[in-house]
């Protein structure tokens, strides 16, 4: 709601007709939600698409736990997981257990392989070759992780296959079949991958 201090009745009254346009005379307004300079897509919204600009951070800021495949894990800092808000418990049936539905939803490669040189920098790699990496969802997409958002992704150390692949099928396949819930595969894989599985019995 916008305030009007005392003023001039032709004043108020012009006033009064811009109140659509968020217009304020001799008052305050906020517009509400915005974050930046608006040219850059927020990460992690519906609709937000491929994000125009990268995250950057200093170099050698960010530190995976290993460059073992089979335990590595992305720093909690700059990697902290991030799901999609088009996946819900309710509509799994709909999205992620439909074959074919992650290829839909997978960013375009030249995002991926942009996002992946800026990140091999941020983790402070020594091997700074792409192809040593694989641009890894933290949160896969198989059980709702975001596909953009830079939050969600990072250099994994190795190539895929990896040791990590197998987790993340084993409990698409258990969120499926409902043997565990979606909430629950999500938090399992951004708390610890390498014990996730342990959610399937």
């Amino acid at each position: 709601m916008l305030l009007f201090r005392r003023a001039h009745p032709l004043l108020a009254t012009a006033c009064a007709a811009v109140l659509a346009g968020a217009a304020a005379c001799g008052g305050t307004s906020t517009t509400a939600g915005r974050t930046g300079s608006g040219s850059s897509p927020e990460p992690g919204k519906p609709g937000s698409g491929v994000p125009t600009r990268i995250p950057t951070r200093a170099p050698g800021s960010c530190h995976a736990s290993s460059l073992d495949p089979a335990t590595t894990r992305p720093d909690p800092k700059c990697t902290p997981g991030a799901t999609n808000p088009d996946v819900t418990q309710a509509n799994i049936h709909t999205t992620i257990c439909v074959a074919g539905y992650t290829k839909k939803i997978r960013p375009p490669v030249a995002y991926t392989n942009r996002l992946k040189r800026q990140q091999i920098s941020d983790y402070g790699y020594k091997d700074t070759d792409p192809s040593r990496y694989e641009e890894d969802h933290f949160i896969p997409l198989s059980i709702g992780g975001h596909p953009t958002d830079p939050r969600n992704l990072w250099p994994e150390p190795g190539g895929s296959p990896n040791p990590k692949d197998q987790v993340e099928f084993k409990l698409y396949k258990a969120v499926c079949a409902g043997q565990v819930t979606l909430a629950a595969a999500q938090k399992a894989m951004a708390e610890n991958w390498t014990t996730a599985g342990r959610l399937v019995h």
